[in-house]
């Protein structure tokens, strides 16, 4: 029946909670907390899960220093999501608070309570005021790309084990004003072939781009409006024949064609009203 059934919740010990991932190894789950004001600030917690899929209390918790570049936005840290890399060595926390990705490695045999410890180096820095967002693994896992929210560009990265080195800038907004400046979602088409960003503030628009087998860098392919406002997340179903936009200040979730060939999105063929959606996931059944 898909039906979903409540086993158990558990408090994440910080404020706005926006993010979650799972370890690799399905032991753990991470949660970024946000944190809009300073205090307490963002944080990341780690909270282990037990053989029946029941979440434990938190037994970990992390925060960083915040940038201060924004006297609005950064006074505190702000974490927004919290990744695993392919391999599920490492672990990456994006906080937009602090202008930086840190980097934690994962090793729950040394510490069961404490699985992540800082790697070395122990963070990516970002230019001041970027504000990172959301970080990506390609398909292959030989590349990563990272959306920052405020200076709304993708940055795309060369991975390997655990190192993140910067290849390609894209300026989401280039001779746009700052109202345009508000990335937000990045995901990959099924086939990796494909990368789509939204763009919140007044653009409000998805941008389709072409990834190089080779090296990974990114070639736009088309910009199209999400037909709302505010698409905070967005998801490709798995044929790779659609997108579903959440867009949050609309009320709507608004479902896309898709050519699985060029990658370009097409017209609109649903709007579903939802109050305040924030996020699609697909569920994939045995």
């Amino acid at each position: 029946t898909n039906a979903l059934t409540l086993i158990n919740q558990v408090k994440t010990l910080g404020e706005e909670p926006t993010h979650s991932s799972l370890s690799a190894d399905e032991r753990y789950l991470f949660v970024a907390n946000y944190g809009v004001h300073a205090d307490p600030g963002g944080s990341l917690a780690v909270l282990p899960i037990d053989a029946e899929g029941q979440l434990q209390p938190v037994t970990q918790m992390s925060s960083h220093p915040a940038s201060r570049v924004n006297p609005e936005r950064q006074m505190s840290a702000h974490v927004h999501s919290v990744v695993s890399s392919p391999d599920g060595k490492f672990v990456y926390a994006s906080d937009l608070g602090a202008d930086k990705v840190f980097v934690y490695r994962y090793d729950p045999v040394a510490s069961p309570e404490h699985p992540l410890v800082a790697a070395a180096p122990a963070f990516i820095e970002l230019p001041a005021g970027s504000g990172p967002r959301h970080l990506l693994f390609s398909k292959d896992g030989k590349h990563a790309y990272l959306t920052t929210e405020m200076s709304a560009q993708v940055f795309v990265f060369d991975y390997a084990d655990g190192q993140l080195k910067q290849r390609q800038v894209v300026d989401l907004a280039q001779g746009m004003p700052a109202q345009n400046r508000a990335a937000g979602a990045v995901h990959a088409s099924p086939d990796g072939r494909f990368l789509y960003v939204s763009n919140r503030g007044k653009a409000n628009e998805i941008l389709v781009f072409a990834i190089d087998p080779g090296n990974g860098e990114l070639t736009e392919v088309q910009r199209r409006s999400v037909e709302g406002d505010h698409p905070r997340e967005f998801a490709l179903s798995p044929n790779g024949k659609f997108l579903l936009i959440a867009n949050q200040m609309s009320n709507a979730i608004v479902v896309l064609e898709r050519d699985p060939a060029s990658g370009k999105l097409g017209k609109a063929v649903q709007s579903l009203a939802m109050d305040a959606p924030s996020d699609v996931k697909f569920i994939n059944r045995p």
